[in-house]
Order: C-alpha cells, then sequence, then structure tokens
C-alpha cells in the first residue's frame, strides 16, 4: 500500500521525506500549487470506469454547493460505485473567494490524482476530498504542520498567551453557531500581536471537533515548539497562529510585520 502526500506553496521551502508506516510522503516545491494534497493508490480505477464518472459528477455537486454556502458533504452513484465528498471553504473568507478556490481544488485534485478514490487537497482557502469508504463526522487527524525556522523569544510569556488563546478560539468554534470556526488575536508586546484562527469541518459533532483540534493543538510542542508562525493542515480541521494578519477582516492597524520575509518549512504527521 502506498500513498502520497504532496505540499508545496510559492513561497515555502520543503525537506522532509518521511517514509512512516506504509505510506510514503513527498513535499516539494512547485509555484502555484494548493499548499499540500495527497493521493492514495489503494483503490485505483480508470477514465472510463463508473466510478471515475462519477467522481467527475461528484466534484461538480461539491463545487456548485460550497460555492454557496462554504461547505458541503454529499456523495454519489450507487453500490460499488458511490463516492463520497466532502468540501468546505474557510469560514472568514468571501463568497467569491471560497467559490474560486473550491474551482480551482476540484480541477487540481482531477489533475493530481487521476485515476484514484481516495483524494484529498489543501488550499489556504479551501480544503476538498472524496472517497468510496464514507468518512462523514469521523476524526481524521492525518496531515501535515507547517512551522516557521525561526524562534520566539520570550517563549515563557509566547507559550502562555498562544495556550490561552487557543483555548479561547477553540471553545468559539465548537458552539453551533460558529459553525467550526474560532479566530482572534492577543497582545504578546506593546509591539508584536499574536493571530489565531482554528477550524473543524463542519460535518463533525461538537465533541470531535473538540478532539481535532485538542489533537493538533497538543502537537505543537513537538512539531512548532517555539516557533513564530504554525499551520496545522488535518482532514477534518484547521489550526494556524501567526504574528501577522492572516485572517479576514484584516487587521491594517497591526500590518507593520513583513509577511514576505517568513520562511516555512513542513513535516507530515501520519496516523496510520
Amino acid at each position: 500500500m502506498k500513498s502520497q502526500l504532496f505540499c508545496a506553496t510559492m513561497n515555502l521551502p520543503y525537506n522532509f521525506l518521511l517514509l512512516l508506516m506504509f505510506f510514503l510522503y513527498i513535499c516539494t516545491a512547485k509555484s502555484a500549487d494548493p499548499s499540500a494534497y495527497f493521493c492514495s493508490s489503494d483503490i485505483k480505477t480508470n477514465s472510463s470506469s463508473q466510478i471515475s464518472r462519477n467522481i467527475d459528477n461528484l466534484l461538480t455537486k461539491l463545487v456548485s454547493a460550497t460555492a454557496e454556502i462554504g461547505f458541503t458533504a454529499t456523495s454519489y452513484g450507487e453500490k460499488k460505485a458511490q463516492i463520497y465528498g466532502l468540501a468546505q471553504c474557510r469560514g472568514d473568507v468571501a463568497q467569491n473567494d471560497c467559490s474560486v478556490c473550491i474551482q480551482e481544488a476540484a480541477k487540481e485534485i482531477h489533475n493530481l490524482c487521476p485515476n484514484q478514490t481516495n483524494a484529498r487537497i489543501w488550499y489556504d482557502y479551501c480544503f476538498l476530498r472524496y472517497n468510496t469508504m464514507k468518512f462523514f463526522g469521523e476524526v481524521d487527524t492525518s496531515g501535515i504542520y507547517f512551522y516557521n525556522v525561526e524562534n520566539m523569544t520570550d517563549t515563557d510569556v509566547f507559550n502562555k498567551k498562544l495556550g490561552a488563546l487557543m483555548d479561547q478560539i477553540s471553545s468559539e468554534a465548537v458552539k453551533p453557531v460558529q459553525k467550526g470556526l474560532g479566530k482572534g488575536k492577543s497582545k504578546i508586546s506593546p509591539f508584536l500581536t499574536l493571530y489565531a484562527l482554528v477550524q473543524c469541518n463542519r460535518d463533525l459533532s461538537e465533541l470531535n471537533c473538540a478532539q481535532c483540534l485538542a489533537i493538533a493543538i497538543s502537537n505543537f510542542p513537538r512539531f512548532c515548539g517555539n516557533k513564530k508562525g504554525c499551520r496545522v493542515l488535518y482532514s477534518s480541521c484547521y489550526v494556524r497562529y501567526e504574528l501577522y494578519p492572516f485572517f479576514f477582516p484584516l487587521d491594517r492597524s497591526e500590518g507593520s510585520f513583513v509577511r514576505s520575509s517568513v520562511n516555512y518549512e513542513s513535516f507530515v504527521d501520519v496516523k496510520p
């Protein structure tokens, strides 16, 4: 059994190649690519098969519904040819940005994972996945961490502020009215502000959402300890913090941080 997770964004260099259990993950750097994508070769099909046609139809459904309401979990087909899919945009992005992102995700996952029936793709603004196995409502913490290569100096203050902020926005995210989204900021010093956002897939229960976020945050010391920024891309939830404004509406008053200077690397966290 062999699977691949490719991770690439325009400004992020990656240098990790990990073989864990039976999963092969490869990180590359190519411009204009998604943040990451996963293709499993467990079950393959061909372009003329019924399941391949069902994937095409499913992607059309996902794009249409997600562009309207920001999320959808649905299926297409019957019996062994049935395919399940989920798509979701980040809850703070505008509808037009959501629509553009999910259209691009559907196009790219089709190109990057041809003839594969288990695939997922992450962008900064959206996420899309499909599988022949029904996965709705399940906590899936397979994924990847991006971390800023620079460390904080006053780590005690930083970790205290980070922990409190993550507790606050995680508690916010599990409220039904929030639809899995929590975001906020915290002053570390008069000149430095910490920004953070968490989001669960909207098919998760309140309990499963809390569990997914807790797992991601509990792994900060392992993957992102004392780092100036971290991004967790799980298949069931998303967690991110930065020292610059990145969620909408943007905090223009705190825009002095030079975002283009940020240097990220990645680490794959695999669950067999």
